[in-house]
């Protein structure tokens, strides 16, 4: 069983937390972020440190989730989270526009990817041509979620590697037909 739940939470310097009932605030230099913890789960707050206790048994599943979120949060607000991705293939490549991203991934047109509000979007050149995304944002779940929207435009194939892959993974590339003889 997970001891996540009962870790202390440690609030640096510059980021004030309020818990008042069920609803939990968080303001930082980089913003700030609000969520509504579920029913019978309880945080209290002492002396730049966070507890987060269940009020039953049948609950316990959720205190590891709601100090996890919480813990979130606060490092969110704090220092931030990033995530890049990887545009591979000859021709294939990602600029930014505005508020959205367009994309050339080797279909008869351009896929335009709107940007939502509270990230921020990048676009650079590796050293071999490859286009590298970078988005940067407070919020940890959209974050990940528009990083997997984006791969999911061009996943990586198996076959030659080509597509929006993450900037940490790995592709196996297989062997084609011709390697079998």
């Amino acid at each position: 069983m997970s001891k996540v739940g009962r870790k202390l939470i440690t609030v640096p310097a510059g980021v004030e937390v309020t818990i008042t009932g069920s609803h939990v605030g968080v303001k930082g230099p980089k913003g700030s972020l609000e969520w509504t913890m579920p029913a019978g789960v309880i945080a209290t707050q002492d002396a730049g440190m966070i507890e987060v206790k269940v009020e039953s048994d049948e609950l316990k599943n959720l205190r590891g989730l709601s100090r996890t979120l919480i813990n979130n949060m606060i490092v969110g607000v704090s220092e931030g989270y990033v995530k890049k991705l990887l545009v591979i293939w000859v021709g294939y490549g990602a600029q930014v526009s505005g508020n959205k991203v367009v994309f050339s991934l080797g279909y008869a047109h351009k896929v335009n990817f709107p940007i939502p509000a509270g990230l921020t979007v990048k676009t650079e050149q590796d050293a071999k041509g490859n286009t590298i995304i970078i988005i940067e944002g407070i919020n940890k779940e959209l974050v990940g979620e528009v990083a997997a929207k984006m791969r999911l435009l061009r996943k990586p194939e198996p076959y030659k590697g080509k597509g929006i892959r993450y900037f940490d993974e790995f592709v196996k590339i297989k062997p084609g037909k011709s390697a079998k003889k």
